[in-house]
Formats: C-alpha cells, sequence, structure tokens
C-alpha cells in the first residue's frame, strides 16, 4: 500500500541545492509540507516561496551548520515545537572531499564523519520511535554507490556512505512487520555542486552522470513500494554489482583510478607497473 503523504510534514536536509532541492520539489507535487534546512538561509526562502507559488506548500524554514552539534539541537527543538509531526525525514545533508593524505584537513575529515554519519544517526533514530508509534512514515538516508566500495582519494566519505547504506538496511529489516519505511538511496555521479565542493570540479564534466531530478523520482517510486536500497542507473547497479563478487584488492585497485591524477597530479600505475 502506498504511503499517504498528502497534508503530511516532511524534513529535508542540505535543501538549499541539488537532490534535496529535488527532494523539496517533488514532496511539494505530491501534497507535502515541508521543513527545510541548510546552511544558505537566502536559497531556503528563495525555494520556500517558489514551492508556495507552484503548489501553495507550507514551508519552516531553519537554517542550521550540521557539523556543529548545538545546530542539531536547535533544529530538533524546533521541530517539536511544531504542532505537526514529521512523517518523512530526507536525511540528504552531507559532503565529501577529494585529496591526498597529506593533502587532506584533518578538520574537514571530521566534519563530513559528523554530517554523514552523526547527524543521520541522529535524525533517524530521533523520528523513528514516533513514527513506529503511529505506525505511519518513514525515512529516506542518501548514501552512495560509493557506499559498495572503499575509494582512495575519497576514503572518508566512501566510509562514511557505507556506513549509512548499512544502517538503512538493518532498519528496513527491524521495521519489516510495520508500516514505516526506510530506504537507503545510492546515487552515482549526480549533476549538482557536490563535486565542486569536493574539490573536483573537472571531474563531472569527464563521466555520465544522471540529474537530480530522475534520481529523487526512482527513489520516491522505491520509496513507496517499501524497497530497502535505490541504485539509480543500470552502469551504477552493476557497479555494486562488481564490487560485491571481485576480489577487494582489484575493486579497490580499480577504483584508486577514479581520482588519482586528480588528487595528487601524477599519473596512476597500471597492473604492468605492480
Amino acid at each position: 500500500m502506498k504511503p499517504q503523504l498528502t497534508d503530511k510534514w516532511a524534513l529535508v536536509t542540505g535543501a538549499s541545492s541539488g537532490i534535496g532541492e529535488e527532494f523539496a520539489h517533488q514532496l511539494a507535487c505530491k501534497g507535502m509540507h515541508l521543513i527545510l534546512t541548510a546552511r544558505r538561509e537566502s536559497r531556503l526562502k528563495e525555494l520556500a516561496e517558489k514551492l508556495f507559488q507552484l503548489h501553495g506548500t507550507k514551508t519552516v524554514i531553519i537554517p542550521a551548520d550540521l557539523s556543529q552539534a548545538e545546530a542539531v539541537d536547535n533544529l530538533i527543538a524546533e521541530i517539536r515545537k511544531l504542532p505537526d509531526p514529521v512523517t518523512l525525514v530526507i536525511n540528504n545533508a552531507g559532503f565529501g572531499n577529494v585529496s591526498s593524505i597529506t593533502n587532506s584537513d584533518l578538520k574537514h575529515l571530521l566534519d563530513i564523519v559528523e554530517v554523514n554519519i552523526s547527524v543521520v544517526t541522529r535524525l533517524t533514530y530521533e523520528f523513528l520511535p514516533d513514527m513506529i508509534a503511529r505506525n505511519d512514515g518513514g525515512v529516506i538516508n542518501v548514501s552512495s554507490v560509493t557506499a559498495f566500495q572503499p575509494v582512495p582519494y575519497m576514503s572518508v566519505y566512501a566510509a562514511s556512505k557505507a556506513y549509512v547504506l548499512h544502517l538503512s538496511e538493518a532498519l528496513w529489516a527491524e521495521l519489516y512487520e510495520t508500516d514505516v519505511r526506510i530506504l537507503a538511496l545510492c546515487p552515482g555521479p549526480t549533476k549538482t555542486e557536490f563535486f565542486d565542493k569536493a574539490g573536483a570540479a573537472s571531474w563531472l564534466s569527464k563521466t555520465f552522470a544522471h540529474t537530480s531530478s530522475e534520481v529523487v523520482s526512482k527513489s520516491l517510486r522505491y520509496y513507496e513500494r517499501s524497497r530497502p536500497i535505490c541504485i539509480p542507473g543500470i552502469k551504477n547497479w552493476l557497479l555494486s554489482f562488481v564490487s560485491k563478487h571481485a576480489s577487494r584488492k582489484r575493486v579497490v585497485w580499480e577504483s584508486r583510478k577514479v581520482f588519482h591524477n586528480l588528487a595528487t597530479g601524477t599519473k596512476s600505475k597500471t597492473k604492468a607497473d605492480e
């Protein structure tokens, strides 16, 4: 049975651009009202105005830098003051970086862990008990196709997304006998600001990428069917399949080639060079 979303409330983190912004648009099309959070308040206000003009969507804007624990505390406190419960949580906020070990900023890496792991865990467990009590609602956690393999030069990001995938799969099984849903969305390269912010602005132009609209629309179809995982695109699905069946050494070696030149400024070795 499809979940009833009309006139219910969804929380979307990282809503100011990319996949988060697209979730806001598509959920508004389904009649949902939205709690929008991200660091860029002006972008959130623009989005809220647009959604109201197009769909009459009610919105609550809570600007927050989720790498800061007090900002997460405030976000939860503000949501708890609202008269209506959260029916859907979209844990989309997250970021990564592309760099070698010696060029990495440790504070930045720890912020990735905080936002991609700690915040996802906290918001998931904050709202799931209420959903279980009502036997209604769900969570979509945005993971990545990198969750299926280690990615050198993007090691912390890929590891964080593996956590999100495993957490979501486990909770899906725990929730199986309820009407509460949880989905791990595992997109491949997507046409967003992600790689610009990660320090790999030139990389996206060299590979195939889906649009945010394609990614979100497929994830919502899978959510409605109560699937545990959504991997948009046959190429990304094949990559996840191969990653599970090839040797670990082969997987990480092939993955190493993706960002080696960009991160180090040197040509990657071939198997013949080993």
